[in-house]
Parts: structure tokens; sequence; C-alpha cells
């Protein structure tokens, strides 16, 4: 009964996240407690479109430069995110992290990183700050040439997310950004030629993705499970924050651990019964 009771509960956490993942512009919670803003978020899929190039924005040194200054030369991995995000934007650029460590290929040498941000109150100063961070972590030599961290004007900014497909939207309650995560390759011209959506990419997939954008290749449409990044409305009590695919990562991890705990305990179960009919006998 206990074993029973236990395996019941194994399924309540695991099917009750998942069942919530919807696709791009649905919501990932009950359409009653879906917040309105989110009806104005996600990403659209531009595959072939080449991103206006002469868009002027502020590097991390506080110089203009033009998109165009970082094309030419290698595949581009377009993320657009906010400095000052107080969730989300970190967990992608982390994650972009961690897939460029996994990978053979380097920033710099074999393709370009382009982090822009979609919020015009970010400064050169606060966008150094990001890109000293993860260049440490990074930590491979001449990094630095390829890496660039971006900030820009409102008309270059929106000019920019129309022209990938990026929505995002002001919450004035909340002081936050919601919006979608993801990020874009492009091959060195400046077309898109892939999207991969939410925070976990797996490295096989990001190379092949720039070595095809290397030769000019443009991908296919994939699939637009989004990540929102909102919050928690303690008046209300319901989240705008959607369940996310790292809720899916931790639920698999319970799966296991709790399925190890349910084989330990059905063993000792079974070997506490043959100890108690021996001693009957």
């Amino acid at each position: 009964m206990k074993s029973i009771a236990l395996m019941s509960f194994i399924f309540v956490l695991i099917v009750s996240p998942n069942s919530m993942a919807e696709n791009s512009r649905s919501a990932m919670l009950p359409a009653a407690n879906k917040p309105s803003i989110l009806e104005r978020v996600g990403i659209d899929q531009k595959l072939g479109t080449m991103i206006p190039s002469q868009l002027v924005f502020s590097d991390e040194y506080g110089r203009s430069v033009r998109l165009a200054d970082f094309l030419g030369k290698r595949p581009v991995i377009l993320v657009l995110v906010y400095y000052q995000c107080p969730m989300l934007c970190t967990m992608v650029l982390n994650d972009l992290l961690r897939a460029m460590r996994s990978m053979p290929e380097m920033v710099g040498k074999d393709f370009d990183v382009l982090t822009v941000s979609f919020d015009p109150r970010d400064t050169p100063e606060l966008a150094l700050r990001k890109k000293n961070t993860y260049l440490a972590q990074y930590n491979r030599l001449g990094a630095e040439t390829g890496w660039h961290f971006l900030t820009g004007q409102q008309p270059a900014i929106t000019a920019l997310t129309d022209a990938v497909g990026f929505h995002y939207a002001w919450d004035p309650k909340f002081q936050i950004y919601a919006h979608a995560s993801g990020i874009m390759v492009m091959t060195p011209q400046g077309k898109l030629s892939r999207y991969f959506f939410g925070i976990d990419y797996a490295p096989k997939d990001l190379r092949v993705a720039l070595t095809e954008a290397t030769d000019g290749h443009i991908g296919s449409f994939a699939d637009s499970v989004l990540l929102y990044c909102y919050c928690y409305d303690p008046t209300t009590g319901k989240y705008g924050l959607a369940i996310s695919r790292l809720l899916k990562t931790g639920g698999v991890l319970i799966l296991v651990l709790l399925g190890i705990f349910v084989s330990v305990s059905l063993y000792h179960d079974h070997r506490n019964a043959r100890k108690s009919r021996e001693a009957l006998a």
C-alpha cells in the first residue's frame, strides 16, 4: 500500500508540469489564468530574412556600430535579451555558454555571438559588465573579438526585433519585460537560418546549424515551444511565468530519484516480508 501511494505521488509530480506545456502563442497556464500581456509575446520564425544591417547600436565600450560591422566573416548567433532581466535572460545566456563550452568550435574564430539588449534603458556599462562576466566563464583565447554585447535606442531595437520576429511587451505594473526565450543563427551575410527555442541548446544541433549557416543553408522551421519570462502576482495568486522546460528537466530528475527510492523500498518490503515468513515457519 505504501508503494502504491508513493507511485501515485510520482505521477502527480511529473505529469502536472508537462501537461501545461503548449506551443508558441498559447498559454502554458489555464486560459483563465493567462495574463493578457502574453498575447503580445512570442517569436515568429522568419527564416531566410536578412536582418537590417545598417541599424546603429552602441557596443560595450560606447562606440557607435552598425550591425553590418559584425557580418561578412563567420556565422553569427543572435541573442536578444535585456541586461537587467531578473529571470529568463540570464538562463538563456547561461545555457548558450554551456553549449559553446562543449563545442570544439570557438567564438571569434569559427563563429560570432551578437547579444543585443531590447531595453533602451540598458547602458554600455551594463553591457561591458555582462561581457566580462561571460568571457571569464567561457575562458577561450580571442573570444573577446567575437562576442559582442550591444545596446541601442528604441527605433533601432524595434526595427531589429520586428525583422527577426521577436515580440515582447513592457509591464508597467511589475516594471519588467514579458518576453519569450530563444536564440537565432544567421549566415555570415546576416540571413536568418535557424531558430532555437527555450533554454536547452544541444551543442550537436548548434554545431550543425552553424555549419549549415556557413554554407548559406536555411534550416527548417523548429518546434516553437516557448518559455515566457514573467512573474508571480501576489495580489491574485497567479503565475505569469510559464511552466518551463527547466521544470520538465527537474521533473525527470525527480522521477529518476524517486524511481530509485521506490525500487529500494520494494526491495526492503520484499526482504522484510520474507524474514517474517521465515520467522513464522
